[in-house]
């Protein structure tokens, strides 16, 4: 005979499982539910981010646009009569804003407008490439016989060996009393490792054609034939340097040993020695030595839009010639 208890228990079964089998499918909906609105969240958020970043790109680009048309637009026009200035501002180089390239289409610029009276150049750079000086002085040379204007140098902190080498072609140097001026002298550094790959025990492994190529290489030793051929171009750049001061400077120079040395002197010393003419500034020069006290800035510098512009083309360039050198197999 059943007992009532388990009747009790297997007429309850039923719908227990209802109950379950109810509760199960209420869950797997809610599971659902919650995947679909998190899949539709996802997507809002991604078509957000898709929005934003071409807008992002949108201004981006609008901003670039802007930089060069504005920037390319702006010319100073024939004007009431102004000192102009080219700044010639950090290392001298043919990638630096102190090119050769920028400063002479500067001076250009200035020295063909009927307002400018005279140039001036703004100067507060510790050197560089002698190259891009020796270009930059005799364009200096030319455009003062062309236009018949006064060229002045004014030295901020320094004016020291390449930048020197420009100034010296000017009609008049101007220093502040401790500006660091000179540095007449020519170098070529570098490191040399080879004492240091034999203790570690390193082969250096370098092939080349022509017995002399790789002389410039650090981990490879320095015959002294080399040291002499690298001394005798040094000592002709040298001279080269001296001839340019000298005749830029003419009587003024109160030539001394240590002049041609490479040492560097204070503004105020500079002026003892000739290598410059007076203590002044900028203002002061424009006031009272151009007698055209407003300045106009006609430095031609690179904005970021260029900047970016160049290093874009500089990437597109680099990206077909490995696509290419990928096509033809080449390595």
């Amino acid at each position: 005979m059943q007992d009532p208890q388990d009747l009790a228990s297997a007429s309850a079964s039923p719908e227990k499982a209802r109950t379950t089998s109810g509760t199960d499918a209420g869950w797997e909906r809610q599971t659902l539910e919650r995947l679909a609105f998190a899949n539709l969240n996802e997507q809002k958020t991604a078509r957000r981010w898709k929005v934003g970043l071409r807008l992002a790109w949108l201004v981006l680009l609008a901003g670039i646009f802007w930089q060069l048309f504005s920037y390319r637009s702006t010319t100073i026009n024939p004007s009431l009569p102004h000192t102009a200035m080219v700044s010639i501002v950090g290392e001298i180089g043919s990638e630096t804003e102190a090119s050769a390239e920028n400063v002479m289409s500067s001076m250009r610029l200035a020295l063909e407008d009927s307002g400018s009276q005279a140039l001036v150049l703004l100067i507060n750079s510790p050197g560089g490439s002698p190259v891009q000086a020796g270009l930059i002085n005799d364009e200096i040379v030319r455009l003062r016989a062309l236009h018949n204007k006064p060229i002045y140098a004014v030295v901020e902190e320094s004016c020291a060996s390449a930048a020197y080498y420009i100034a010296a072609a000017t009609d008049q140097i101007y220093v502040d009393k401790a500006s660091i001026v000179g540095s007449i002298g020519v170098l070529m550094d570098g490191f040399g490792f080879t004492e240091l790959m034999n203790k570690l025990g390193v082969e250096r492994r370098l092939m080349t054609a022509g017995a002399n190529k790789g002389f410039l290489d650090p981990f490879s030793p320095q015959t002294e034939p080399q040291r002499k051929h690298a001394q005798a171009m040094l000592d002709q750049i040298h001279k080269q340097f001296i001839e340019v001061v000298k005749k830029g400077r003419g009587d003024r120079l109160k030539e001394t040993p240590e002049m041609f040395s490479g040492l560097f002197w204070s503004g105020q010393q500079a002026v003892d020695l000739g290598l410059a003419d007076s203590l002044g500034s900028l203002d002061g020069v424009a006031r009272e030595v151009v007698k055209a006290p407003d300045v106009i800035d006609y430095t031609q510098r690179e904005n970021v839009a260029e900047r970016l512009v160049k290093r874009f083309g500089a990437a597109v360039g680099e990206g077909s010639v490995r696509a290419l050198r990928s096509s033809t197999g080449l390595r």
